[in-house]
């Protein structure tokens, strides 16, 4: 091997050392000792014996031949022969074991850890090769341990994104569903698209014992019909929706047996039921019915159908409870409604019926001057009916700005101050300009402002109005005060029905659990102070 050779080799494993990713080189590091600083004395003791030898060639005829000649003739032989020795057993047991290294550095940094160093029964390397022998092997045992890691977590990772793109697609379609049939539609469509199935149905469990097909997808007609409704006791369906769990069933025959028909066209490999799970409350099942067996879905498919499961039966109860609130909201709103005509309206009307009657006595008894203020009477009792009915219709048709309570304020006092031309002002205390109250507790109050502002309009003959919220740790509290005449708030009314606008305000801070004040006398304005506790 010449001087280049070796200098490469003492590069080839610095750049090794690089490619791995070693610690830097220490500040003592040496390369490998260059060729000729190794063979340049055997060469020039070799060169001492040749010259001598051929000295004593050329001058043996002219040199008596004693026996000292004769030693120094074999010494130089001798010599020559122990030098040619040397630089044998140099290069076979120093410079082939170095080439071998050369080369084996070479493939490693290729890559390749699976061919050793050809191990030699003596020389002065024979333990080192051997030993990196042995951390070759156990170099590339690990490599393969790792590269075989790497692989499986790879593949879960896969199945786990894959897991999460289906997930993230139902629940997209979940969220995106406006009604019940909608949310199911959307859900059936999206579930058979990401998990190739032939056919899927959702089923709900009854109080009688049975399961309802709410949806399907890839059934006929016929199937659909005979499938409607199915005891709990005949399948895996009814079996899975009262004990929980994850059904598979290969193929379809055990369905088929209950069927006119084939469940569906085609073969069938395997049959999955999953509960529909809110909490620990089962509402019904899904299914599908698969081209291939799950397990192709992946490792983590039992995990992520049962997940859908509880999506949808998130969903599901979400829906249920969503229609429930509406009606209630619908049968609230109607109550409402009843009891402001009933307190309000309805007096109206019963006290024009007394009046009537009234009437009709006088003009029975001819009394025609009374007669006169009777009617009189009547008339204003039924324009202040229209105008209360009229009202009562703006209110009911002015609704909440969806924004919040504080803008619906803001309007109401801006169309009051159009339609009066009293001057209104709203003071804002509370943090974030935020109530801390229910959604419920909103309509309540709002419409304790419509009537507060009904009953000025009507009676005040005010030129300013100020509306002040503000609320504590505790309560909040909102004020409602005008400038006007004031009203009189003895129980003595003059006629049947007064005051019925302030008893509609205290039944409503009843329903809040709070209090309504109201403070007013004659020529000082009137002051409506509610306050309710604060939400949670």
């Amino acid at each position: 091997m010449s001087g280049k050779e070796a200098t490469h080799l003492s590069t080839g494993f610095a750049n090794n050392s690089e490619a791995m990713n070693s610690t830097q080189r220490p500040a003592d590091y040496q390369p490998v000792p260059h060729r000729r600083l190794v063979t340049l004395p055997v060469y020039t003791l070799l060169g001492i014996f040749i010259l001598l030898g051929l000295q004593l060639f050329f001058n043996l005829p002219a040199l008596p031949l004693d026996q000292g000649h004769y030693y120094l003739l074999g010494l130089t032989f001798s010599g020559l022969a122990l030098a040619i020795y040397v630089l044998i057993q140099i290069r076979t047991r120093i410079f082939r074991p170095l080439d071998e290294l050369n080369q084996w550095s070479r493939r490693i940094r290729t890559g390749d850890l699976h061919t050793p160093i050809p191990e030699r029964p003596e020389g002065e390397f024979r333990d080192l090769v051997s030993d990196i022998n042995i951390l070759t092997h156990e170099l590339n045992a690990l490599t393969e341990e790792m590269d075989a890691k790497v692989r499986v977590q790879t593949e879960h990772i896969a199945d786990k994104s894959r897991s999460l793109e289906i997930l993230y697609d139902i629940t997209t379609s979940l969220s995106e569903a406006h009604t019940l049939d909608e949310l199911l539609e959307q859900f059936l469509d999206t579930l058979m698209t990401l998990v190739d199935a032939k056919a899927a149905s959702v089923r709900l469990l009854t109080d009688n014992n049975k399961t309802n097909m709410v949806a399907s997808r890839g059934f006929s007609q016929q199937v659909v019909d005979q499938e409607t409704s199915v005891d709990i006791s005949r399948c895996l369906c009814g079996k899975i929706a009262q004990q929980g769990g994850l059904g598979i069933q290969k193929g379809v025959d055990s369905c088929n047996q209950f069927l006119d028909c084939q469940i569906v066209d085609g073969n069938c490999s395997e049959l999955v039921v999953v509960p529909l799970q809110y909490r620990d409350r089962i509402l019904g099942v899904y299914n599908i019915l698969l081209q291939q067996p799950s397990s192709e879905l992946g490792k983590d498919a039992r995990d992520m159908l049962s997940s859908i499961g509880k999506h949808l039966g998130l969903a599901l109860e979400k829906a249920q409870l969503d229609e429930k609130t509406r009606r209630l909201a619908v049968m609230e709103e109607r109550n409402m409604l009843g009891n402001e005509l009933h307190d309000s309206l309805a007096q109206s009307l019963v006290s024009m019926r007394l009046q009537i009657k009234m009437l009709g006595e006088l003009l029975h008894q001819k009394d025609i001057r009374s007669a006169q203020n009777e009617v009189r009477n009547l008339r204003s009792a039924i324009d202040e009916a229209h105008t209360s009915l009229r009202e009562l219709l703006a209110n009911f048709r002015f609704r909440m700005d969806e924004r919040g309570l504080l803008f619906s304020i803001e309007d109401l006092m801006q169309r009051f101050s159009q339609e009066t031309n009293i001057n209104t002002y709203l003071q804002n205390k509370c943090e974030d300009s935020k109530f801390t109250i229910t959604p419920n507790n909103e309509v309540q109050i709002f419409r304790i402002l419509q009537e507060a502002f009904s009953n000025i309009r009507k009676h005040s003959k005010a030129s300013n109005v100020r509306v002040l919220l503000s609320q504590d740790d505790i309560s909040c509290n909102i004020l409602i005060e005008d400038d006007g005449l004031g009203i009189d708030l003895p129980n003595d009314s003059s006629h049947p029905g007064e005051h019925i606008g302030v008893s509609i305000m205290q039944e409503r801070a009843g329903r809040l659990n709070g209090t309504l004040t109201i403070e007013s006398e004659p020529g000082e304005g009137t002051r409506v102070q509610l306050s309710f506790p604060r939400s949670p």
